[in-house]
């Protein structure tokens, strides 16, 4: 069937606490994908994730809602803070339920199938592929920027170029786990080193007694509830990725131990990096030269590096590439589980008989992305991405206490303090009401509107399993074209 009929009855309320659904039938053996990922692509993967476009980026717009350059740093820690919380959240959510697909898997196994269904459906028709586009425009504004000196780059070679990126990550994730994650690890290199630059540059100014930025810190602080959740964005938009690696479970060596212990190396070091960089900025520049500047990290450059300010766009090219793929790599992911689960077409959930990829949802993540691409830009997406993201991270969190509360009992190898969660949780809510109780803007009720029109296609094909006749014929014709098979999951 196109549509596996598979029960998705909460295991965590049955006889075996995890994995009672696996599917084994009559001793067949079925694909499943490797455990190649070790520690130091986990934390590739979450830092190379999390640092893309953003640094880079957002911290002229943080800078703009909060109104001073202290006030500013704050809420970079903040994030910073909040992103290691969600982390070490989801860190014994991932060793409760050691499967792959991150907030889709959990909230399917707490909440049960409708409104894990929701989030695939949002999740994979909308949010993964706008994500993925948002960063690939911003690696082909960065990437074709030093071929137009002096004016902006004709949009359509921009999108050309970020459809290009996308195929390209398409090919790579499609041939082989390992070669993804050494992209990874290369790229998350070659990014660090790029921050490093940026962050020596600014301590060697701040000795040299450039600190005018700093005196009167917090003068004309912005204090409105709607402006500080905007600012949140716009700094949680860097460190989106804190919850990648959650993902991937299944192809974690060792996830009991790898996945707390990724995110306590990972997520310190980038908000550590991220606040330096921002000092470093504004050891460079004024707050009224940063908020003029279209590319932070291009105006440092010029200032800093003179001639060699071209080292900066190349980076930030490579951190966006680098980033892109990691999006890539984790979002074909949630595509791939939510088949397996039955709530996508049976395709998705197959894998390449001998790459043992799950190419056909990378494929179906990629052609998402190049729609988006096609179809408009990206102005607004760091705040329609934030909400939606949000309004989720706060239901899984949810799910998570009550774990916590009401079945203590379940195996679990790391626990985080119930105040942690709880913490998130108020965070998530904040996020999520404040800008519509400030600043109601008619997009957040298009994008609940699409949520719940998931349930168009939940009933019919979920819940009461009609699945035509010629749906069947296309998946088998796909399966010998894509050379696929099912998978299981791995019961580790």
């Amino acid at each position: 069937s196109t549509m596996r009929e598979r029960k998705t009855t909460d295991p965590l309320h049955s006889a075996d606490p995890l994995y009672s659904s696996t599917d084994v039938s009559e001793g067949k053996e079925k694909l499943r994908l490797k455990q190649e990922v070790g520690l130091i692509s986990s934390v590739s993967l979450i830092a190379g994730t999390m640092i893309g476009s953003g640094i880079f980026m957002s911290p002229e717009w943080v800078l703009h809602h909060m109104g001073n350059p202290a006030s500013s740093l704050l809420i970079w820690a903040a994030c910073g803070l909040l992103a290691m919380f969600g982390a070490l959240s989801y860190a014994e959510l991932g060793t409760i339920i050691k499967e792959s697909g991150g907030e889709y898997i959990y909230i399917l196994r707490i909440f049960g199938s409708f409104p894990a269904f929701l989030f695939a459906y949002t999740s994979v028709i909308l949010v993964r592929p706008a994500g993925l586009a948002a960063v690939c425009l911003s690696f082909a504004e960065y990437a074709i920027a030093p071929f137009y000196p002096g004016c902006s780059s004709p949009q359509v070679v921009v999108k050309c170029t970020a459809a290009a990126c996308i195929l390209i990550l398409t090919i790579i994730n499609c041939l082989n786990v390992r070669l993804a994650t050494s992209v990874m690890n290369i790229f998350t290199a070659a990014k660090l080193l790029a921050l490093l630059v940026i962050v020596v540059g600014g301590l060697v100014l701040l000795a040299n007694g450039q600190t005018q930025s700093f005196q009167n810190g917090f003068q004309g602080t912005t204090a409105g509830i709607g402006t500080v959740g905007v600012a949140f964005y716009q700094g949680l938009w860097s460190y989106d990725g804190w919850n990648n690696l959650n993902y991937v479970t299944e192809e974690l060596k060792k996830p009991e131990v790898t996945l707390p212990r990724a995110l306590m190396i990972a997520i310190p070091l980038v908000t550590c990096l991220y606040l330096l960089v921002n000092v470093s900025y504004l050891a460079a520049m004024t707050p009224s030269e940063l908020l003029s500047s279209g590319a932070v990290a291009v105006t440092w450059g010029d200032k800093v590096l003179g001639s060699w300010a071209w080292l900066i766009s190349l980076s930030v090219a490579l951190s966006t590439f680098g980033s892109s793929n990691g999006t890539f790599f984790s979002g074909g992911r949630v595509c791939y589980i939510a088949a397996r689960e039955g709530h996508m077409p049976d395709i998705l959930s197959m894998a390449h008989v001998r790459c043992l990829t799950p190419s056909p949802a990378l494929l179906f993540t990629s052609a998402m992305s190049l729609i988006m691409i096609i179809s408009g830009n990206f102005t607004s997406i760091v705040n329609f991405f934030s909400f939606m993201a949000w309004l989720f991270y706060g239901m899984t969190i949810s799910g998570l206490l009550y774990l916590k509360i009401k079945k203590p009992e379940l195996p679990r190898s790391y626990k985080v303090p119930i105040i942690i969660p709880i913490i998130v949780l108020m965070a998530a809510v904040y996020l999520v009401l404040a800008p519509i109780i400030d600043q109601p803007q008619i997009e957040i009720l298009y994008i609940v509107l699409f949520i719940f029109s998931g349930i168009i296609f939940y009933f019919p094909l979920v819940h009461f399993k009609y699945h035509p006749r010629f749906l069947q014929r296309v998946t088998l014709h796909l399966q010998l074209l894509l050379e696929v098979a099912p998978t299981t999951r791995d019961a580790n």
